[in-house]
Order: structure tokens, then C-alpha cells, then sequence
């Protein structure tokens, strides 16, 4: 049984269709790429999976009970188990490795104002298990080094395994990375590749990749759907995917 089930959903700004007809099946346990040129879409589609855009028609369900998406606010779609990486990094940059982190379990904090000022019992309990719940993921990304320096004054790479490890601290069922590796070096890359089919394997997420670098995908892969110009124009693994006709004329052109 599929985790998240895309069906039919087109897209529109204006009358221009970001998304025309997109169908998606994202199995559970599996690292899913949606590749394709710039402007293919692929931003688009996860804006209307975690509840930035709400799609013009079609439906977006999941889990088990294939709960409907398409009006749940990005708040709302957190909490039911689907966190995000943002291309572009959405840290607090004056704040530490570990408040931005601290910050990402705000939904978790099930307290009163009362137990809040006085910080006993069900406050205190809550913050320990939040706190704990995030020193697990520093150490699961190596950030320990950087756990207390402003993020802010971090390298390009490290904010780029913050922003991941925020996602992660939601202890989500469904991940969506938005080109978790793009401006990196080849260390960095290397490392991030590491931490995404870890995520897969030791913390049993379900992983949604966008990114450029083909190398990347078609190594890490068990899935890949290809976009271009809002639609599916490719789906399969990754040896399909190289040989699909319609692939290489979206990237390459004709010869």
C-alpha cells in the first residue's frame, strides 16, 4: 500500500499549468527522486504535498486511511507526519544549531501556561523528552561540533544538514528534500548522500528527493518519476529511467 497517493492534480497560476494531470504512487520504505528540467515543476509538486499550494483539481492522500491533503495548511500536514528540507535554507540564522532544532518540536510542547511559568511536571517532562528527542538527531547528523554556534556563521554545507536535521527532529514518516545537496562541494555531497539513504535505512523514512545531479539519483534511488513542463513524462527505476526515449529528449533534446 502506497504512503502517498498523488492523483490527477493539476495546478494552475493564471491559466498556466504548473502541474497538468501529475500521478504519483510514493511507496513506503523507499527513496523516491522526482527529477526534471528547471522550471518542470518539481518545487511546485512539493508545495502542494506539505500545504504552501492547494492543487486546482485532483487529490493528494495519505497514509493508511488516505487521508485527503488538499486543504490542510503546512501546519496541519506536520502534524500528520510529512516534514521538509527547503531548497533555499529557512533557518533562523541568528539563533544555535540547537534552538533551531529546539524550535522545530514547538508542535510537540502539549502544556498549559501554568505548567509553562512554574515548570513542573507535565512542562518539565515534555521539554526533557523534546530535548532528548534532538540531541538524538545532532548526534544522528554529526552536528555535535556546531551544536552552540549561530547558524548564521556556519558553512554552506553545514546549514545545509540543519535544515535536514529540523525536518527531522518532526519525526516524520514521509521526508521531502528540495535539493538537499545543491551548492555543495564534492565532501559535502558525499556526506549528504550518507545521511539521506541513512535516513531510509536506520530511521525507516520514507524519503522524497528532488535534485539536479543524476549521478546522485540514479545511485540512490529505488524509484524515480520525471516532470517536465508539469507533467509525468518517465517512471521506473533507475536503469528505465536512462533508457526511456522521452527522458532523454527532455534533458538532451533530439539528436
Amino acid at each position: 500500500m502506497s504512503l502517498l497517493t498523488i492523483s490527477d492534480v493539476t495546478l494552475t497560476f493564471g491559466g498556466l499549468n504548473a502541474l497538468s494531470g501529475v500521478n504519483l504512487e510514493i511507496e513506503p520504505g523507499l527513496i523516491t527522486s522526482v527529477i526534471g528540467p528547471n522550471g518542470a515543476g518539481k518545487t511546485s509538486l512539493l508545495n502542494c504535498i506539505s500545504g504552501f499550494y492547494h492543487p486546482t483539481s485532483g487529490e493528494i492522500q495519505f497514509g493508511e486511511h488516505k487521508m485527503s491533503l488538499n486543504t490542510f495548511s503546512p501546519h496541519q500536514v506536520s502534524v500528520l507526519g510529512i516534514a521538509r528540507a527547503f531548497q533555499n535554507l529557512e533557518l533562523f540564522s541568528g539563533l544555535s544549531v540547537l534552538d533551531n532544532l529546539l524550535l522545530a518540536r514547538h508542535q510537540n510542547l502539549k502544556y498549559n501556561f501554568f505548567q509553562a511559568l512554574f515548570y513542573f511536571g507535565k512542562a518539565s517532562r515534555i521539554e526533557a523528552e523534546n530535548r532528548a528527542y534532538v540531541e538524538e538527531i545532532i548526534d544522528f547528523m554529526e552536528l555535535e561540533p556546531f551544536r552552540h554556534k549561530i547558524v548564521g556563521n556556519l558553512a554552506y554545507g553545514v546549514q545545509k544538514r540543519v535544515e535536514v536535521a529540523r525536518a527531522l527532529t518532526l519525526a516524520p514518516k514521509l521526508l521531502l528534500l528540495d535539493e538537499p545537496m545543491a551548492g555543495m562541494n564534492i565532501e559535502e555531497k558525499e556526506d549528504m548522500v550518507r545521511f539521506v539513504v541513512d535516513i531510509r535505512e536506520e530511521r525507516d523514512t520514507t524519503v522524497v528527493l528532488i535534485e539536479h545531479d543524476l549521478g546522485v539519483v540514479m545511485d540512490i534511488s529505488d524509484h524515480i518519476y520525471v516532470l517536465d513542463f508539469g507533467e509525468v513524462i518517465g517512471s521506473g527505476t533507475p536503469e528505465q529511467i536512462a533508457e526511456n526515449p522521452k527522458v532523454i529528449e527532455a534533458y538532451i533534446g533530439e539528436e
